[in-house]
């Protein structure tokens, strides 16, 4: 469980009055007063109560890959000469694009990809440089998973029943965590 000294910080991140608190934990506005400076040390049934309204609350504050997605999906064909590829990134100022082949998606590529590519091979189509496909989540699935998956990948794709909503990248995780 976690200790009593970080119930007014907990209390204060979710934006909570001690008043609110207590009402949701079933507990009195006085008790949680006294908690907070240190002045008791309160039954473990109590103290449960406590953390379980406490968690319940942050859960809801919690923010999600459906939050933090790109709804506008910007995406080429696996048959599209780069050309247009690098084109589209220009126009729509992004660094990658989902490969798409009849709303199905089969690859990615990006402008390291692209550059790579134009170094070293003689490729013409998106098909012959796109990487493998970027992870797919669903959009409940919570900001620490969406962040850890952007160590790895460029972007992270948001699905739901199996069709492709949204996109997330480090810019727009970057974003969120900046406007928090």
């Amino acid at each position: 469980m976690e200790e009593l000294g970080e119930v007014k910080k907990i209390r204060k991140k979710i934006g909570m009055t001690q008043t609110e608190l207590a009402n949701r934990a079933g507990v009195s506005q006085s008790l949680i007063a006294k908690i907070e400076s240190g002045r008791i040390d309160p039954t473990y049934t109590k103290t449960r109560k406590i953390f379980a309204a406490l968690s319940e609350l942050e859960k809801k504050e919690e923010v999600n890959a459906g939050q933090l997605m790109t709804s506008r999906i910007v995406s080429v064909s696996p048959g599209m000469p780069i050309k247009e590829a690098i084109a589209k990134m220009k126009k729509f100022q992004i660094s990658q694009l989902p490969v798409m082949d009849r709303s199905k998606l089969i690859g990615l590529v990006s402008e390291s990809s692209i550059l790579d590519a134009l170094l070293k091979s003689k490729a013409t189509i998106v098909k012959e440089i796109m990487q493998e496909s970027p992870p797919i989540v669903s959009k409940t699935t919570s900001i620490q998973v969406v962040s850890n998956l952007l160590k790895h990948y460029p972007i992270v794709v948001v699905s739901e029943e199996g069709k492709l909503i949204g996109l997330i990248t480090k810019s727009d995780l970057l974003g969120k965590m900046y406007k928090s």
